[in-house]
C-alpha cells in the first residue's frame, strides 16, 4: 500500500498552490511508474491438421490452427500466430521474450501449399503497441512454423514476457501542431510551376505572365514560397511543413530597389524528379507538376547567403563527383492496383536500348547500375542487360502459379552490378520469353551512378559525395574548367541554401565538413532553367489552418467531422453537413481538396496532405476526448493518381500500398491511413492497428451522383424510413463448393443465433444456400429460390445483411445468389440497409475498367444499401469467417444498449485484431451514420386481459387474441406521453431445418428459423399503451410451444421509434368453441395505386395493389395451399409468394393492403391471377390485366382536367408510366387561334402513375381573369433520365 502525506505550515497562499501543483504533477508522473514494467502470458495452439481453404478465387492446402489467431499470408505463402495482449501496456516501445517453447514435427507434406523456403529457423516473436485515441493494445506474433537442421516444427504453446525497451514511460500523443495562420491568408500571390530540379531564372518579363505588377515593387520585397515537388513522407514522424516555406532566392540587380528590364531571379526548384525511398520511385506518384508561389508583401525576402566553410585544414581533396542519373517512366500499372507503375513493355519489342550520357566521366572507376523489372508469364523467363555491348548482368524470373492471385513478379539485378563506363552509354535489355508469345516483361527503371570529374562543361550540374556521411573532416572540392560556373549552391536544405562565388576563375575550391551527405549544383550563367505557368496564375487567399476551427462567430470550436470534397462537389458536401449540423448535432466543416492541397502540400496532389491536415485538426482539438471522430473522403477513388486511363475516378485520392502484384491482401488499398495520428504510424508496409478516426469513403463522380448518396442519407433518417423492417436482421452463407467451405455455413448459423441470443428485439432471418433446392443449368449450379428469397428481403427491408461466402467483382456466391444487375435493380427507397459482405473483391472501386456489384449496390439512387462494410481484394477463409463475428458483435455492441456508428464500430474492430486481411475491408458511406436500432422497448402486458404475470391462455387455430402492450424507456418506466402507431408481428413456432449437402462437401447441419407469420398487424398507441385483436389462423402448427411476437413502434410527427418483443406467448392447439365462417374475403386490385383501371398502362416494374377485407383476418401462416398468391400470365409453376407483403389496417384486422413489386415485365399485354385465403381458409380469386409501354419512353393516358366545365379552379390529371421520377411536366392553354395565353412548369413526382398536382385558377399569365368558352391545352411531360418527352392536346372549357 502507498500512503501520501500532506504537511501545511504556514506560508503564503499562492506558495502553497504552487506547491500542491508540483505535488499533483509529480504524483501524475509516478501513477505509469507504479504500474507493472512488464507483462507475461502463456499462449496455446490448437492445430486441426492441413485443410483446404478459399483464398479469392483460389484455394490453398495449408496446416491451419483454431481461433482467431490464426493468419495466413498470401505473398510470402507462410503463416502467423497473432494473440491479443490481455494487459494493457505502459510503455510505446518495448521488447518481447519467448521461452517455454512445445514444439512438436511435421512434415514436409503437411506443410501443404506453403513455401517452405520462407519458413524461419525461429518463431520470429514481434510486438505491436498501438494507441488510438489515447487507448493502448498490444499484440505479439510468432511464426508457429519454423525450420531446422532436422526438418519443420510447428509450436504448440509458448509463455511470452513484454519489457519496456528504454524505460520510458509513453504519454499520451502531445501536440505537435498548433493553430497557425497561412501564409496565404493575406497578400496577393502568384503561381508558377517546374518539373525537373534545378536552378530557375525568372525574368521580368515572366512576372510580369504571372500577372506580378513589377513596375512599382521594391525587388527587396519578393519571396518565392514553395517546399518542393517531393511527395510529402508517410510516416508521421519524419517532418514536412504544414505551410508553404519561404526559399532563399536571389535577385539580381535589386540593390537600386527597382526590378528592371535586365534584372532576374535566380532560385533552386525541386521537381517531381526526387528519388523517394518509401516508395521506391524516381517519379512523384501524385503529380507532375512542382508548384512555386510569388508574392512581394511584409519585410525583405530571404536571400541566398554566402556558405560559412569550416575554417580547418581538409583532410580529403575531391576533383570528381557522383553522379545520379536515371531513366524511368510510369505507363502501366500491370494489375491495376498499389503505387507501383512500370515503364516500357517488352511484349512485341523483345530488344529496347536507353541512353544516359556523362560529361566528363572518370572512366578509371566502374559505373553502378541499378535496375528493376517485371514479368507476367506462365513459364520462366529473364532479361539480359548490356552495357555498350556488354553483358552487365541476367534477371531472370520464375513462372506465375496457375493457383495464385500474383500477377506478375518483380527482380533486380544483384547488388554492385557495374560495368566501365564511358561519356555515353547505351543500356540494352533484351525479354526472353521462353518461347510464349504471351509472356509480357517491364521496365520499372534504370538507375546509374557515375564519377565524374568536377569540372565545367557549359551546363548546371548537381554533385555529391555519397561517401561523406560516413566519412569525418574536411573534404576540399576542387572545380576545373569553372570559368562559366559563376556560383555553387549549397542546395542540401533547399530552403535555405548557401553559395560560393567565383569570379569568372577556370579553378577554385570550397571546403565542406563531412559526416553528412551534402548536395550542390554548380551554375553556368548560360543554362539557366526556365519556370512554366498555368492559364490561372493569381492565387485566392486563403487560411484553412488559421480558421478551420472558427465558428460562425469566429470563436474557437472543436470539429467532430470532417467532409473533403473536391470544389466540384462541395456543395453537395455541404448538403451533407448542414444534415448533421441539425439531425446529429455535429460541428462538420467541408474542406475542398484544392485548399488541403495549397497549404499542406505546396499546391501538389498527395494522399498525406490530407492526412496532415487531418492530423492537424486531430492534435488541435482543446482536449483529447474532442478531438475528431469522423472523417468523410467524399468522391470515388483509382488506381491512377494522374488520369492516365479513360473514365478514371481519381476523385480523392486513396493510399495505396507498395506490393502491387497481387489481388491479395498485401497489395491493399486503404483509407485507414488517413485516421493513422501516431508518431510510428503511416508508411503501412503490412497490418497495422491504433486507427484513431473513423474514416467512411463515399463513392460519389459527378454532383448528380453526389446528390444522389447524399439524398439516400438524408431518406435513412426521414420519418417515410421509419418502419419495422429495421427489426430485420438477415444473414446469408455460401455453400460449400469444397469441403472448406462447411465452416461459413456453420459460422453464420452460429452468428444468427448469437445475435438473437444478444439482440433479441431483432428477426433473424437465415438464407443458407445449402438447405434450398440446388438446380443445374447452362451456366452451372443455381439456387433459384434463394436467390428470389436474397432479392425480396432487400426489397421487404432489413436493418443489416451479412453476407459471407464467395464471392467476386460481378457478384456473390459461384451459384450467382447476387449479380451486378440485382444491385441496380433494387427499389427498396426509405428501407436501406448496411450490406455487410466480408468475401473477395466484391466493391473493388479502385479499378475505373470495371464498376464492381458492391459499387452498383451502393450506387442505387433509390434503392440499394445506405452503406457497406466490404472487401476490395481477396481475403482469406478463414479470417472473413474471425472479422465477421468479431464485427458483429462491436457493431451490434453486445450486452450494451449505447451504439457507435458503423464506421466506429469498424475501426474498433480492426485495432481489436489487426492483420492483413483487415486491411482490404472497408467502410462505404457516410462514417457518421448510426445504424438505426430503435430504442427499447415495448412489452406485452395483456392477454385477452390477463396480465401477462398469470397464467395466460394459449394462441390456439381460430381463437380470436386481444393484446394489450406498453411502450417505456429501457429500464421498464412507462412513456406516458407517447402517441404513435405499433406494428406487431406475430410468429408462430420456431421450424428446425437442415441443409441438404448439395455439392458433397459438407455433412447436414441443422439450424432454426422463424416460424410462420400468422399476424401482421398496426395498431395505435395513445399515451404509452395499444391494444388489438386477431383470429389465429386455422393452418398454425398444432403442436403447443413458443412463439413470437415483434413489436415497433414509431412516434407521431416525430423522428423516435421503439422496438420490443415476446417469447413467452405459447402457440398452438385447436379452438373447439370457433364460430363459423364459410365467407369468402373481398379483394379490389390495382397497379401501382387506386386510380387504376384494369386494362390500362404500366411501366415495365409496377407494383400490384391489392385491398383485401374479411370479418376474422386474411391468413398470412403459410398453410400448404393456402397462401396468398400471384400468377403472371398463367405461369402457375412459378407462382409469386405474397405473405410477408400485406399489412392490416390500423386498428382494424379485418382489412388490409398488399403492395408487390414486379420487375423488369416485357412490353405488352398482362395478366395477373390474384388468390387469398381468410383465416378460416375461404379462398378468394381476381384477376387484373395491364399493359406494360417499357421504360424507354414516356406514355401519357387519361388526359384531363377535372372539374370540366369549370369555373375558378381546376386540375389536370394525366396517367404516366414513370412513377418515382421527378419528371418536368408543362401545361400551356391557349385560344382556337393557338394564342397562349397561360403557362405553367413544375416538376412532379408521383409514388404511382396518377398525377394531378398542377393546378389552375382560370387567370392568364397576367393575372387577369379570361373570358368564357373553350381553350384548348397543352401537357409536355419530359423524362431528363432517358432524354425524351411526350405532348397531349385536349380541350378545356370556362363558365
Amino acid at each position: 500500500m502507498i500512503y501520501f502525506y500532506l504537511i501545511i505550515i504556514s506560508i503564503p497562499f499562492i506558495t502553497i498552490c504552487k506547491t500542491m501543483r508540483k505535488i499533483f504533477l509529480l504524483f501524475l508522473m509516478l501513477i505509469p511508474l507504479l504500474l507493472p514494467a512488464q507483462i507475461k502470458g502463456d499462449a496455446f495452439i490448437e492445430w486441426i491438421g492441413t485443410k483446404e481453404m478459399s483464398y479469392g478465387q483460389f484455394k490453398v492446402n495449408i496446416p491451419q490452427f483454431s481461433g482467431s489467431s490464426f493468419h495466413y499470408d498470401d505473398f510470402k505463402k507462410v503463416l502467423t500466430y497473432t494473440i491479443k495482449v490481455k494487459e494493457t501496456p505502459n510503455f510505446d516501445n518495448g521488447k518481447i521474450e519467448i521461452s517455454n517453447i512445445l514444439y512438436e514435427s511435421v512434415s514436409l507434406s503437411e506443410l501443404g501449399d506453403l513455401t517452405s523456403e520462407n519458413i524461419p529457423k525461429t518463431t520470429n516473436p514481434t510486438m505491436l503497441v498501438s494507441t488510438s485515441r489515447g487507448v493502448k493494445e498490444a499484440f505479439v506474433s510468432i511464426s508457429p512454423l519454423i525450420k531446422d537442421e532436422f526438418g519443420f516444427k510447428r509450436v504448440k504453446s509458448f509463455s511470452y514476457e513484454l519489457k519496456n525497451n528504454n524505460f520510458r514511460i509513453s504519454q499520451f500523443n502531445k501536440t505537435t501542431n498548433s493553430i497557425s495562420n497561412s501564409v496565404l491568408s493575406n497578400g496577393n500571390w502568384f503561381r508558377f510551376y517546374i518539373e525537373k530540379s534545378g536552378v530557375y531564372k525568372l525574368s521580368k518579363t515572366f512576372l510580369r505572365q504571372l500577372g506580378l505588377d513589377v513596375t512599382n515593387i521594391d525587388p527587396k520585397k519578393i519571396k518565392i514560397y514553395g517546399n518542393g515537388g517531393k511527395m510529402l513522407p508517410l510516416e508521421n514522424s519524419i517532418y514536412y511543413p504544414n505551410d508553404l516555406v519561404e526559399n532563399a532566392i536571389q535577385i539580381i540587380g535589386e540593390n537600386d530597389g527597382v526590378f528592371n528590364n535586365e534584372d532576374f531571379i535566380l532560385f533552386y526548384g525541386q521537381g517531381v524528379d526526387t528519388w523517394n525511398e518509401e516508395s521506391k520511385t524516381h517519379v512523384n506518384l501524385y503529380d507532375d507538376k512542382s508548384y512555386y508561389y510569388i508574392t512581394t508583401q511584409g519585410n525583405d525576402g530571404k536571400r541566398i547567403l554566402p556558405l560559412v566553410q569550416p575554417l580547418g585544414n581538409s583532410t580529403l581533396n575531391l576533383a570528381t563527383f557522383d553522379e545520379h542519373q536515371y531513366h524511368e517512366l510510369d505507363l502501366i500499372n500491370i494489375a491495376r492496383l498499389g503505387r507501383q507503375w512500370y515503364g516500357e513493355s517488352f511484349e512485341v519489342k523483345d530488344e529496347q536500348e536507353f541512353d544516359f550520357v556523362f560529361p566528363n566521366i572518370d572512366s578509371t572507376v566502374p559505373v553502378k547500375i541499378m535496375l528493376t523489372a517485371a514479368a507476367a508469364a506462365f513459364t520462366p523467363t529473364s532479361f539480359n542487360v548490356t552495357a555498350n555491348g556488354n553483358a552487365v548482368g541476367v534477371i531472370s524470373f520464375p513462372a506465375l502459379i496457375n493457383n495464385s492471385a500474383v500477377e506478375f513478379i518483380t527482380g533486380f539485378l544483384p547488388n554492385n552490378s557495374s560495368f566501365t563506363g564511358s561519356e555515353n552509354v547505351k543500356i540494352k535489355l533484351k525479354f526472353n520469353n521462353n518461347g510464349v508469345p504471351n509472356s509480357k516483361g517491364y521496365l520499372d527503371y534504370i538507375a546509374l551512378v557515375a564519377k565524374r570529374k568536377l569540372q565545367g562543361y557549359g551546363k548546371q550540374f548537381h554533385f555529391q559525395y555519397d561517401q561523406s556521411g560516413s566519412n569525418i573532416g574536411v573534404v576540399n572540392y576542387e572545380l576545373s574548367n569553372a570559368t562559366g560556373i559563376n556560383q555553387i549552391w549549397d542546395i542540401t536544405d533547399p530552403y535555405e541554401i548557401a553559395k560560393i562565388d567565383n569570379s569568372s576563375q577556370n579553378t577554385f575550391s570550397f571546403k565542406a565538413s563531412l559526416g553528412e551527405l551534402r548536395k550542390y549544383i554548380a551554375i553556368d550563367e548560360n543554362d539557366y532553367y526556365i519556370p512554366l505557368k498555368e492559364s490561372k496564375s493569381k492565387i485566392t487567399n486563403q487560411n484553412l489552418k488559421g480558421t478551420v476551427f472558427n465558428n460562425g462567430l469566429g470563436q474557437f470550436q472543436d470539429i467532430d467531422y470532417v467532409i473533403i470534397s473536391p470544389l466540384f462537389l462541395v456543395n453537395q458536401a455541404e448538403k451533407l453537413a448542414n444534415f448533421h449540423r441539425n439531425y446529429s448535432n455535429l460541428n462538420v466543416k467541408v474542406i475542398p481538396l484544392e485548399t488541403i492541397y495549397q497549404e499542406f502540400s505546396s499546391g501538389k496532389q498527395d494522399v498525406a496532405a490530407i492526412r496532415n491536415c487531418v492530423k492537424y485538426i486531430y492534435e488541435n482539438a482543446s482536449t483529447p476526448a474532442k478531438r475528431l471522430k469522423y472523417v468523410n473522403l467524399f468522391g470515388d477513388a483509382s488506381y491512377d493518381f494522374k488520369d492516365r486511363i479513360i473514365n478514371n475516378t481519381n476523385v480523392v485520392p486513396i493510399y495505396h500500398s507498395l506490393n502491387s502484384n497481387t489481388t491479395g491482401e498485401s497489395s491493399f488499398a486503404s483509407d485507414d491511413f488517413f485516421g493513422l495520428m501516431d508518431l510510428s504510424e503511416g508508411n503501412i508496409v503490412s497490418y497495422f492497428g491504433g486507427i484513431d478516426i473513423a474514416v467512411g469513403r463515399m463513392l460519389v463522380n459527378d454532383t448528380k451522383q453526389a446528390d444522389e448518396m447524399v439524398n439516400k442519407v438524408i431518406e435513412y433518417h426521414d420519418l417515410k424510413s421509419y418502419g419495422n423492417w429495421r427489426n430485420n436482421f438477415v444473414l446469408v452463407a455460401d455453400d460449400s463448393d469444397l469441403s472448406s467451405d462447411a465452416t461459413m455455413q456453420n459460422r453464420q448459423n452460429i452468428l444468427a443465433d448469437a445475435i438473437a441470443s444478444e439482440k433479441p428485439f431483432f428477426n433473424v432471418n437465415k438464407i443458407l444456400l445449402d438447405s434450398y433446392i440446388q438446380e443445374a443449368s447452362a451456366g452451372g449450379s443455381r439456387y433459384p429460390k434463394a436467390r428470389t428469397d436474397f432479392f425480396n428481403a432487400f426489397e421487404k427491408g432489413a436493418l443489416v445483411f451479412n453476407y459471407l461466402g464467395h464471392g467476386g467483382e460481378d457478384g456473390l456466391s459461384s451459384e450467382r445468389i447476387w449479380e451486378k444487375s440485382d444491385g441496380q435493380n433494387l427499389s427498396n427507397q426509405y428501407k436501406y440497409p448496411l450490406f455487410i459482405t466480408i468475401t473477395c473483391e466484391f466493391s473493388r472501386f479502385d479499378n475505373p475498367f470495371r464498376p464492381t456489384a458492391g459499387e452498383y449496390t451502393y450506387w442505387n439512387p433509390k434503392g440499394g444499401a445506405i452503406a457497406m462494410i466490404t472487401t476490395i481484394r481477396s481475403i482469406g477463409q478463414t479470417s472473413a469467417e474471425n472479422f465477421n463475428d468479431l464485427l458483429t458483435k462491436n457493431l451490434l455492441s453486445y450486452g450494451s444498449n449505447q451504439y457507435t456508428s458503423i464506421a466506429e464500430a469498424l475501426r474498433i474492430s480492426k485495432n481489436s485484431n489487426p492483420n492483413s486481411a483487415t486491411n482490404v475491408i472497408f467502410y462505404i458511406g457516410d462514417p457518421a451514420l448510426m445504424l438505426a436500432v430503435a430504442k427499447p422497448k415495448i412489452r406485452l402486458t395483456k392477454v385477452n386481459d390477463i396480465d401477462v404475470t398469470q397464467s395466460i391462455e394459449d394462441f390456439k387455430s381460430l381463437s380470436k387474441i386481444k393484446l394489450n402492450g406498453e411502450v417505456t424507456d429501457e429500464n421498464n418506466n412507462p412513456l406516458t406521453t407517447y402517441d404513435g402507431e405499433v406494428s406487431t408481428i406475430i410468429f408462430d413456432k420456431t421450424i428446425s431445418r437442415k441443409t441438404n449437402n448439395n455439392d458433397g462437401n459438407s455433412p447436414a447441419i441443422a439450424f432454426n428459423v422463424l416460424g410462420e407469420t400468422i399476424f401482421r398487424g398496426n395498431a395505435s398507441v395513445t399515451n404509452g399503451k395499444f391494444e388489438f385483436s386477431f383470429v389465429v389462423p386455422r393452418d398454425i402448427r398444432v403442436p403447443l410451444a413458443n412463439g413470437r411476437i415483434s413489436f415497433y413502434s414509431k412516434k407521431n410527427q416525430l423522428l423516435q421509434n421503439e422496438t420490443g418483443y415476446d417469447s413467452s406467448i405459447k402457440i398452438g392447439g385447436i379452438n373447439e368453441n370457433a364460430a363459423v365462417d364459410n365467407i369468402s374475403p373481398r379483394v379490389k386490385l390495382y397497379m401501382n395505386d387506386e386510380t387504376f383501371v384494369s386494362g390500362g398502362t404500366t411501366n415495365e416494374s409496377p407494383f400490384l395493389v391489392a385491398l383485401l377485407e374479411d370479418e376474422n383476418g386474411i391468413n398470412t401462416a403459410s398453410g400448404i395451399g393456402h397462401d396468398i398468391v400471384a400468377v403472371l400470365d398463367g405461369d402457375v409453376s412459378n407462382p409469386f409468394v405474397l405473405n410477408d407483403y400485406y399489412q392490416t389496417k390500423l386498428d382494424d384486422f379485418t382489412q388490409g393492403t398488399l403492395r408487390f413489386p414486379l420487375r423488369n415485365l416485357a412490353p405488352g399485354l398482362h395478366t395477373i391471377t390474384f388468390k387469398a385465403w381468410d383465416v378460416y381458409n375461404n379462398p378468394i380469386t381476381a384477376e387484373i390485366q395491364f399493359i406494360v409501354v417499357g421504360d424507354e419512353t414516356i406514355t401519357l393516358t387519361h388526359v384531363l382536367n377535372y372539374p370540366n366545365p369549370f369555373v375558378n379552379y381546376t386540375e389536370f390529371w394525366f396517367t404516366h408510366n414513370r412513377p418515382f421520377e421527378p419528371l418536368e411536366v408543362q401545361i400551356q392553354v391557349m385560344t382556337i387561334t393557338g394564342k397562349i395565353i397561360w403557362t405553367k412548369n413544375q416538376i412532379i413526382t408521383t409514388e404511382g402513375f396518377l398525377s394531378k398536382e398542377i393546378t389552375w385558377d382560370g387567370k392568364d399569365d397576367f393575372g387577369d381573369r379570361i373570358g368564357k368558352g373553350v381553350y384548348v391545352y397543352k401537357l409536355t411531360v419530359k423524362s431528363n433520365l432517358i432524354n425524351k418527352k411526350t405532348e397531349k392536346f385536349e380541350k378545356l372549357v370556362i363558365l
